[in-house]
């Protein structure tokens, strides 16, 4: 691993009629994007991942669409080695007074050659 290592505050976003989860490294600009199945990775002019998105978020996640709009705090961890992609996603809502957690790990082989690198990024 090089020294592409990226820790950031986030930014969270929920498309609510599109269904779309968006997760973001805040003050980083994406360059382009690598779209894989459900996944949208965003990345910047040095190779590096800056946000996720997550097309059929509810689907996906086991939530109710409206649940996804109350995400208080959560941690994004986007890990690229040997050209593979490891996403890690923390989170957890309250619904009926009751914590439901939720800590998806997605694995992707890209087709495309992007440097070794991590990104961190949450609001907790």
């Amino acid at each position: 691993m090089n020294n592409n290592v990226i820790n950031a505050k986030g930014e969270l976003d929920y498309d609510l009629k599109n269904d779309i989860l968006f997760f973001k490294a805040k003050n980083r600009e994406y360059e382009r994007s690598i779209e894989s199945e459900n996944l949208v990775i965003d990345i910047d002019n040095e190779g590096l991942i800056t946000g996720l998105q997550i097309m059929e978020a509810s689907e996906f996640l086991e939530l109710n669409k409206p649940d996804l709009l109350k995400i208080p705090k959560w941690r994004f961890t986007a890990l690229i080695k040997n050209n593979k992609i490891m996403i890690r996603l923390k989170f957890s809502i309250e619904k009926r007074n009751r914590i439901i957690e939720k800590s998806p790990i997605i694995i992707k082989e890209l087709k495309e050659k992007l440097p070794d690198s991590e990104l961190v990024c949450s609001i907790v």
